[in-house]
């Protein structure tokens, strides 16, 4: 009937577990400890293809051959370079928000990139436009994060180079120097393995600011909002912090234990989906074995005694490391700052944000949920003065 309107249907908190859209670029399966990319498994790609491919694959949903590979690889070098009005503006992003950090700062660079290069709302845009522009916002992220750090220490930022791949270019840009093979394809296999995961909380974002038809570069903006919250990102370096706050393998039980009995949350520990062990933490911890050393054993003795107090003090609790836990280990061995760690993620993670901006541009409804009042009952009189 005209005019009605139907009744809010109520959710679960945190809308967990509530299907909102359908998606062909991935999905993770939390029961059996496995994530995909489209039809691959994440950690497969990340063990035997390059970042290019998976980007290609994200975007263009199939991985490329070898012209494909070297095409889009050349494109993509060649959008990493800024607007030169852009590149003026970065040192006094990174001196107004040194206290903050470059992802901070990004919020600020990529809504300046976005008008720089002219985007516009995609809802106005066709397919190929929308990607164009998608595109162009990816391959600066590195360019811009590793130039406000490096502001933000008062160095000079590096110029990237069009003859490295994605993951050593940016170690280059973040440090001035050309990486060790070993180094430059483990932080790469670290990247590929967070491009996406599901509708994680800064995914959702971007696609519900994408709904309204907005231009990608605020759609990017507001997924790097949410991923700064530490429930969300900000961990890799809080693991390795409680690495520190340990310090010794002797005083791994009562540090645990303490945190444990107190209802304290662990960094590196647990996640929302996964029930079984994170596949992306099982892939990186045999990376950290791979370079070994006393902070890889450390780390190691550290998941190996915080499962067996936690299978004594909470039986029938499954907890185990994340992602956060050994990304923060691989990081620190292949010498990033911990200032780093969260940006890094985020130069990854913008190119499936960006893939779920593309595919909710194509759709033209809004994502608009309701809320159920629960506040005082209304209409009550306004009370005079």
């Amino acid at each position: 009937m005209a005019g009605t309107t139907t009744a809010p249907t109520a959710v679960p908190r945190g809308l967990a577990g509530v299907v909102v859209t359908d998606t062909e670029l991935g999905d993770v399966r939390g029961r059996e400890g496995f994530y995909h990319y489209r039809q691959y498994s994440a950690v497969e790609l990340a063990q035997s293809r390059t970042f290019e491919d998976v980007w290609h694959l994200m975007f263009h949903g199939a991985l490329p051959d070898t012209a494909e590979r070297a095409a889009f690889t050349a494109r993509t070098a060649r959008l990493r370079h800024l607007p030169d009005g852009v590149r003026a503006a970065l040192p006094g992003i990174a001196r107004t928000g040194a206290s903050s950090g470059p992802l901070a700062g990004l919020r600020t660079a990529l809504s300046l990139l976005g008008a720089a290069k002219g985007f516009r709302p995609v809802y106005d845009l066709a397919a190929g436009e929308r990607a164009d522009d998608a595109l162009a916002a990816c391959a600066a992220v590195p360019t811009l994060l590793t130039a406000l750090y490096r502001l933000g220490q008062g160095l000079e930022p590096v110029e990237p180079r069009d003859d490295l791949p994605y993951a050593a270019n940016y170690l280059y840009m973040l440090t001035g120097s050309e990486p060790e093979p070993e180094r430059a394809r483990a932080v790469e296999r670290y990247l590929i393995s967070t491009v996406d995961h599901g509708f994680n909380a800064s995914t959702f974002t971007a696609r519900v600011v994408a709904s309204t038809g907005a231009d990608v570069a605020a759609s990017l903006v507001a997924a790097v909002g949410a991923l700064s919250g530490p429930l969300h990102g900000g961990a890799p370096s809080r693991a390795l912090d409680t690495l520190d706050a340990i310090g010794t393998p002797d005083r791994i039980d009562g540090w645990i234990r303490e945190r444990v009995l107190a209802g304290e949350r662990i960094m590196g520990f647990g996640h929302p989906v996964y029930r079984t062990e994170d596949p992306r933490s099982r892939m990186l911890r045999g990376i950290a074995e791979g370079f070994g050393g006393p902070l890889v054993s450390f780390a190691v003795e550290v998941e190996r005694r915080v499962e067996a107090i936690l299978a004594e003090l909470k039986p029938g609790r499954e907890l185990h490391t994340n992602v956060e836990f050994y990304a923060g280990v691989v990081m620190e061995l292949c010498g990033l700052p911990r200032a780093m760690f969260t940006p890094t993620f985020c130069a990854a993670r913008v190119v499936g944000w960006s893939a779920n901006i593309l595919e909710q541009s194509a759709d033209s409804k809004i994502i608009r949920p309701a809320a159920r009042y629960v506040g005082p009952p209304p209409p009550q009189p306004v009370p005079a003065i």
